[in-house]
């Protein structure tokens, strides 16, 4: 039973391990065609590339940074405060169900109903338009998943602390923040994920003007161009696992 479960767990790791370590590969690679089982050379050319000439792609990974940190930061800061009101509104209920209606249907369609409102704004293809089309989808998430956080126990600590004579902000800064600090953490880790990794809303609200990763692989597989989309989807995993090794070393470490 034993040798079985450590089979199918390496078996699992190779799973998960392999397509990175080929996708890796594929950066350092020049002409790996059928049916070589390795590249004929290995070269840096790729990635010189990328650092010292192709500003295309420079530019897409510092696009989908800015956009995913935006948003983020104000899904986060938006939904942590609506959340409050909502929790503790007498139509509750109600108004969580409506937080659910951007995920009622696809975002392609989604952003195709709303382009006409971009164009009409002005804001279609350009990143404050991409921010704002991604907050209409992150922000309701953030106000889902605080509204859990503002229960009876943090209410009650609220309110011995304004009977002891403690004003908005003191409750604000020394209980609710320290108490509130990993959900903070977890909900702007989950809404950079939602940002990092889109591509229906920003393909259309965008208007091919804006170019993320996510856009740039499809467009580097479009074109056969095999080793930039490796080296794309590369870039794409390196700001979620530094998030996630972030939060693993020092915010559940110290929340222990």
């Amino acid at each position: 039973m034993f040798k079985g479960r450590t089979i199918t767990a390496y078996l699992l790791i190779a799973g998960f391990v392999l397509p990175i370590l080929l996708l890796v590969m594929l950066t350092f690679s020049a002409n790996w065609v059928y049916p070589n089982f390795l590249p004929e050379r290995f070269t840096l050319s790729n990635w010189n590339e990328f650092l010292f000439k192709n500003a295309r792609l420079k530019q897409s990974f510092l696009n989908s940074l800015i956009i995913a940190t935006a948003v983020s930061l104000f899904a986060t800061a938006a939904g942590f405060i609506t959340s409050r009101w909502i929790a503790y509104h007498k139509r509750r209920n109600f108004l969580l169900i409506l937080s659910y209606f951007p995920y009622a249907i696809s975002p392609v369609i989604f952003a195709v109903c709303l382009k006409f409102y971009f164009l009409k704004a002005g804001i279609a293809g350009n990143l404050a338009g991409v921010v704002l089309a991604q907050l209409i989808i992150t922000f309701p998430y953030g106000i889902i998943f605080f509204t859990s956080f503002w229960n009876r126990k943090v209410k009650n600590y609220v309110e011995v602390a304004s009977t002891l004579g403690s004003n908005d902000v003191i409750t604000l800064k020394k209980i609710i923040f320290p108490i509130a600090k990993q959900f903070l953490t977890t909900c702007f880790f989950q809404c950079f994920i939602i940002s990092w990794f889109e591509y229906g809303l920003t393909t259309v609200i965008g208007y091919g003007k804006v170019e993320t990763l996510t856009i740039n692989i499809f467009q580097f597989i479009k074109e056969s161009n095999t080793y930039y989309a490796s080296l794309s989807s590369c870039l794409l995993v390196v700001p979620p696992v530094l998030l996630l090794w972030f939060n693993k070393k020092f915010i559940f470490q110290q929340t222990r």
